[in-house]
């Protein structure tokens, strides 16, 4: 059973896994980065174009991609396109869950893709101290990084996890390689999409 990922309507703390080893932290926090703020504001213009189930050969090369670049295996029935008006983004409903996102013409997880699926690929992990920071749309900088894939490439798509519970907090992409992110001082990673931000709440 995948691991709950949800806002609380009655407080201002995040889950960030259900059950036994789960953890929450300040959504009062959401949207104040000290001066680091999102420079993505695209989702805030959604608006559904049109939406239709994905053909076998469409769901295939979403599955192979997902699985090359994160090391996941979906296992859904249904697979429908929601294509958005005023982004550069598209979501797959997989069964009916807003798991996965198209980030131009690129498949990846979205934060709920990603705590469903837990990734082994393409993962940056970054400590408690940067938890509300990645939470609210900020990039994600060398200092707060504890660990990144080897294999990650400059312009490749990660998931940004907290090192704790290995929970998932935004989706990014990488401004250097995974083996140069570790250090004292950089922006290495360029928030996409983040617990809490449009894409997160949105629902069709």
């Amino acid at each position: 059973m995948v691991g709950e990922f949800s806002v609380s309507s009655y407080s201002n703390e995040v889950s960030i896994g259900g059950g036994i080893g789960g953890s929450t932290f300040d959504s009062s926090l959401a949207g104040q980065t000290d001066g680091f703020m999102p420079e993505n504001d695209a989702f805030s213009r959604m608006q559904v174009k049109s939406r239709h189930h994905l053909r076998s050969d469409e769901v295939r090369e979403i599955e192979t991609a997902l699985e090359n670049t994160v090391g996941v295996e979906l296992d859904a029935n249904t697979y429908e396109l929601v294509e958005l008006e005023g982004t550069e983004f598209d979501l797959v409903l997989v069964d009916g869950e807003q798991f996965v996102v198209y980030v131009g013409d690129e498949p990846f997880l979205t934060v709920q893709g990603a705590n469903a699926y837990p990734p082994t690929n393409a993962v940056v992990t970054v400590d408690s101290g940067a938890v509300s920071f990645v939470s609210s749309g900020a990039d994600v900088m060398r200092p707060g990084i504890v660990e990144a894939d080897d294999d990650i490439e400059s312009g490749d798509l990660v998931a940004i996890a907290e090192e704790t519970h290995g929970k998932v907090l935004a989706i990014g992409r990488a401004k250097t390689t995974g083996d140069d992110m570790v250090g004292d001082s950089g922006k290495v990673v360029e928030s996409v999409h983040y617990v809490g931000d449009d894409l997160f709440e949105f629902s069709v």
